[in-house]
This record gives structure tokens, C-alpha cells and sequence, in this order.
């Protein structure tokens, strides 16, 4: 791995969850994620098949304080790395390990988490400078395959289950050696006004606390 920039260490201090604000419009995403950021959420994400995504990431990262991690979910080209770098996003959030995706991330100096389901991948993203892995789709890659993951990736290496993740199962997933989570429809599903999404932050955040 890459040394990974210091805002990431910061904002996964504060709370190791990941907002997928996957169909937000850019009408919508201030008061969204403004909630996010009260109940404690500093790492959001605007995948890039949702409408005028990169209008959204732009909006954030002009609203939200400084220590927020404002990126793009569903990167899968090189140059959407760029487009995000240039609406001020400073997270990669891809789902595959393609390494040359991952490789412009770093070279622009952002942040880059690809999605992997195997250990292949996971080491390829690796030594391609992947500052964390996104473990998807969650739902085929249970604890027990966590625990036999963790036993041969580099201790340091954040794994970060993503797909079908609720306040319910996340304490498993803790057990077996994940770092944190990325939240999808459990946390926000198009519509879902800012009160609504609150609520569902402070279940997520309710349960890590517990865990």
C-alpha cells in the first residue's frame, strides 16, 4: 500500500462508515448529507450512475467542513478519476480492482478503495496502491470468509464489507477483522428526505457502538 492521506486515517477515526448516497440528486444531497455529518458520518460517497453526480460531489465539497471525505462511488475509468479529481472529489470507491483505475487515482493523489471478492484481487489492488478494499457484494463474502482473508492480506489493510450491511450484521463482520462498513439502500434509498436518513444513521451508528 501507498501511504494513505492523512484525512482518511482522520475521517475513518471518527466513524469507520461509508454513506452511499447511491440516486441522490443534486437538489437533494446538501440537506442529506449535512444530517450525515451531524450524526457523525465524515467519509460520503456519490456513485457516479446516480443523476449529476459529479454536480453532487461538487456541492458537497464547496457546504461540508473540511474534515469530510467527499468522493465517487462506481469509478470505472480512468477518466472519470479525473472528473471526479476535478468536482473536488478526493475518494475513489470502484467496484472491481482495476488496477490501472487504481493507479490514476493515486497518481492524481486521491484516495482509491476498489471492490474485491477474491484474494487475488485483493493483493492485485494491493500493490497497485489500494488504501483500503472494498469487500463486494458483501452478501457472498460471509464472516467466515472475512476470517480466512484477514489470516493472509497485511494486518494494516482496511477491509470494508459493502452490499447488504444493516445495523444487524455488522457485529459479525467486526469479529471476523473488518475495519468498517459502506452503506448503501439500509442508510439511503432515492426519496429518503434528510429526517428519514438521520435516522437510519444513528441505527448504523447505534450498532458499531454495541459491537
Amino acid at each position: 500500500m501507498t501511504n494513505t492521506p492523512a484525512i482518511f486515517d482522520q475521517a475513518f477515526a471518527k466513524l469507520p462508515l461509508i454513506a452511499i448516497l447511491r440516486g441522490i440528486r443534486p437538489t437533494e444531497i446538501e440537506a442529506v448529507a449535512s444530517t450525515l455529518y451531524t450524526e457523525g458520518f465524515r467519509i460520503i460517497e456519490v456513485p457516479l450512475n446516480s443523476p449529476s453526480a459529479l454536480e453532487s460531489i461538487a456541492i458537497l465539497s464547496r457546504c461540508l467542513p473540511a474534515d469530510a471525505l467527499i468522493g465517487a462511488g462506481t469509478v470505472l475509468s480512468t477518466d472519470a478519476v479525473r472528473q471526479v479529481r476535478d468536482a473536488g472529489g478526493q475518494l475513489i470507491v470502484m467496484p472491481h480492482a482495476d488496477t490501472a483505475v487504481i493507479r490514476a487515482a493515486k497518481h492524481e493523489g486521491l484516495i482509491c478503495v476498489p471492490g474485491v471478492c477474491t484474494l487475488t484481487e485483493a493483493f492485485a489492488a494491493v500493490h497497485a496502491g489500494a488504501d483500503a478494499v472494498k469487500l463486494f457484494p458483501a452478501e457472498l463474502i460471509t464472516p467466515q470468509i472475512v476470517r480466512a482473508m484477514r489470516a493472509v492480506l497485511p494486518p494494516s489493510l482496511r477491509l470494508l464489507p459493502v452490499g447488504g450491511i444493516t445495523p444487524d450484521n455488522m457485529h459479525d463482520y467486526l469479529k471476523a477483522g473488518v475495519a468498517g462498513f459502506g452503506l448503501g439502500s439500509a442508510l439511503y434509498k432515492p426519496g429518503l428526505d434528510a429526517a428519514t436518513v438521520g435516522l437510519h444513521a444513528r441505527q448504523f451508528v447505534s450498532a458499531l457502538a454495541l459491537s
